[in-house]
């Protein structure tokens, strides 16, 4: 199982994959998943991207197989972009493409916003950048310390995939994987959250991104798509027809195929 031991007392898991030709040195992807996740959900997209590239998916602190920190920890978009480039020095990674979904994506744009020069490019998957003035998240906090994990991932699960548009098996799978997550790590997460708004930062992320939305998505929000793409120095907008709920796991062979004609155009 490979752990990297990384400052702070974090043991972070993480999966590594490559089948690209031995004799070419392959570029780096790195994977991070959102809140109440894990590297696990990624899977689709590993046998679309490892033929060509190394494919390293993570389990962030707290969440998967990684260190879980006591009640109390100061959680922060910095905190988890610095647990991301400890990795990445410690894997000898000078340079990756970056791609986050949900809150994963948003921690992806602090780290771009603090580390650009250890980015190629960095893609985000229905991801939000402004949790101020959205009450959802207090709410869901509040949900949680009342009722658990469980009771909030059953309430929501159909905004991840949606009913009658998806498989049955891969809605329960993915709702049991975010209820392994520890009750005490959602709700502080949740509740830093509902503090953070990048609106002023995103102007200043010098990165190339690829903002991927699921277009009829009842979760294709205007901040998660139109907005984002607008305020970033240089931000691309994939708005993908036909997916459903979270576009990265109701049709990843579409969301790495709007991504490699996003590095196709960066490459002219």
């Amino acid at each position: 199982m490979p752990v990297a031991n990384l400052p702070d007392n974090l043991q972070m898991y993480y999966e590594d994959d490559c089948y690209a030709d031995p004799w070419r040195t392959a570029e780096t992807v790195v994977l991070h998943h959102g809140n109440a996740k894990n590297s696990a959900l990624w899977y689709e997209w590993v046998p679309l991207l490892a033929r060509h590239y190394r494919v390293i998916r993570v389990d962030a602190r707290g969440f998967g197989k990684s260190t879980v920190p006591a009640p109390g920890y100061n959680w922060s978009l910095t905190g988890f972009s610095n647990d991301l480039l400890a990795l990445l020095d410690m894997l000898d990674l000078e340079k990756v493409h970056l791609v986050g979904e949900t809150i994963g994506g948003t921690i992806g744009l602090q780290f771009a916003y603090e580390h650009a020069e250890r980015l190629m490019s960095l893609t985000t998957c229905t991801s939000p950048y402004k949790f101020t003035g959205v009450p959802t998240y207090l709410e869901y906090c509040n949900l949680v310390k009342e009722e658990g994990v469980a009771s909030w991932i059953d309430r929501t699960a159909d905004n991840r995939l949606e009913p009658g548009k998806s498989d049955p098996d891969h809605h329960r799978w993915y709702s049991d994987q975010m209820k392994q997550t520890s009750q005490h790590v959602v709700v502080e997460t949740l509740e830093y959250l509902s503090s953070v708004d990048l609106t002023d930062v995103l102007p200043l992320i010098q990165t190339p991104t690829l903002v991927v939305v699921g277009k009829e998505s009842a979760m294709n929000t205007l901040d998660r798509g139109r907005v984002m793409a607008s305020l970033l120095n240089d931000g691309r907008l994939a708005e993908i027809p036909g997916g459903s709920g979270y576009i990265q796991h109701s049709d990843p062979a579409a969301c790495v195929a709007v991504w490699r004609e996003f590095l196709g155009n960066l490459a002219h």
